[in-house]
């Protein structure tokens, strides 16, 4: 277990689906205020899929005192590198540092399993995306670059229609 303040991080568990799934509506909805109502639309994370994640010990969840999830990481092995599905934090809990404090135990969780790097795929221009992540060390892929399984994940987000804005890949060298 790791902490951020009155924050701490642990495995996210099966019971926490729904959690989870609330997270992401609540921090997809800061696009309706930068004019992309669109993405705010979008389906959640079907719940089986957080399921499997969570019993596959690939959900991490940032916990607030009370031990409620704040915020969440969904992550997996994906071309030799520890790919960062999804990551989001409620609104009402941003900026606080627990998205960087996630990062920091991915890339743990990366070293600990012999991974060279951290991936992602992320909308290029939006402030808390991109340019949030670039903060946090992670430079941009040329399309080249991707692998076969990052590849399908970049088709797969052309055929969901959440490359509406610009998207890229961005990849950050594990610490330590």
């Amino acid at each position: 277990m790791t902490t951020a303040g009155p924050y701490h991080i642990r495995p996210g568990r099966p019971d926490e689906v729904q959690a989870v799934r609330i997270i992401e509506v609540a921090a997809a909805s800061r696009f309706r205020a930068i004019g992309l109502p669109m993405i705010a639309a979008l389906d959640p994370a079907e719940p089986q899929e957080v399921l499997l994640r969570a019993q596959e010990g690939r959900l991490l969840v940032m916990a607030d005192a009370a031990d409620r999830p704040v915020g969440f990481a969904l992550f997996s092995e994906i071309d030799g590198t520890l790919h960062i599905e999804e990551l989001d934090v409620h609104p009402d809990h941003a900026r606080r540092g627990l998205g960087a404090a996630l990062i920091e135990w991915l890339d743990a969780v990366a070293r600990k399993r012999g991974l060279p790097e951290l991936t992602l795929s992320t909308f290029r221009d939006v402030p808390w995306n991109a340019p949030y992540y670039a903060r946090l060390g992670f430079l941009p892929m040329a399309d080249e670059d991707l692998g076969p399984g990052l590849a399908a994940i970049r088709d797969m987000i052309a055929v969901k229609g959440i490359d509406i804005v610009p998207r890229l890949f961005m990849r950050r060298p594990v610490t330590g």
